[in-house]
């Protein structure tokens, strides 16, 4: 049997990435939750539809990397709270495109502020160079993991 108190969960990258991610999000989740009663995925969903325009839901997950469940109901949820319309396809009535209504619109402006007031507040922690550093970093480390565990050359 090996010593398996070797393992440093404290420096293990993954786990210190998803505990940054975890912290970093949770002022800016209250700020959705409070004003709009939003979940994760609906604000995501949001801001894809705020950003790119009209997409469908397949795009949302590929652009995201978000599972089609979480964006399913983050759709429903959006629509029930009209921030989005929904509109089928006419030669293939599976697929809807989406858009964001008037007040969903306002909504996700409203939460751009916020989000980019979050953003300024976050990057204060660091220098310029060191927030620059930590972006480039972070989207470098984006790349390999969008490949699966078999497909990842092992180091």
């Amino acid at each position: 049997m090996s010593d398996s108190n070797n393992f440093d969960l404290q420096a293990f990258l993954p786990y210190l990435l998803n505990q940054a991610a975890e912290a970093s999000s949770l002022s800016f989740q209250r700020v959705y939750q409070e004003r709009y009663g939003m979940l994760r995925g609906e604000w995501r969903v949001l801001f894809h539809l705020g950003i790119f325009g009209q997409m469908t839901a397949r795009d949302i997950g590929v652009r995201g990397k978000i599972h089609k469940t979480k964006i399913s109901r983050a759709v429903h949820k959006l629509a029930e709270k009209r921030f989005i319309k929904r509109q089928r396809n006419a030669d293939d009535r599976r697929q809807e495109t989406l858009q964001l209504t008037v007040s969903g619109r306002a909504a996700y402006l409203e939460l751009r502020k916020t989000a980019e007031q979050y953003q300024t507040d976050l990057s204060a922690e660091f220098s310029v160079k060191e927030f620059a550093l930590l972006q480039t970093m972070l989207k470098r480390l984006i790349k390999p993991c969008a490949q699966s565990p078999q497909q990842r050359p092992l180091t």
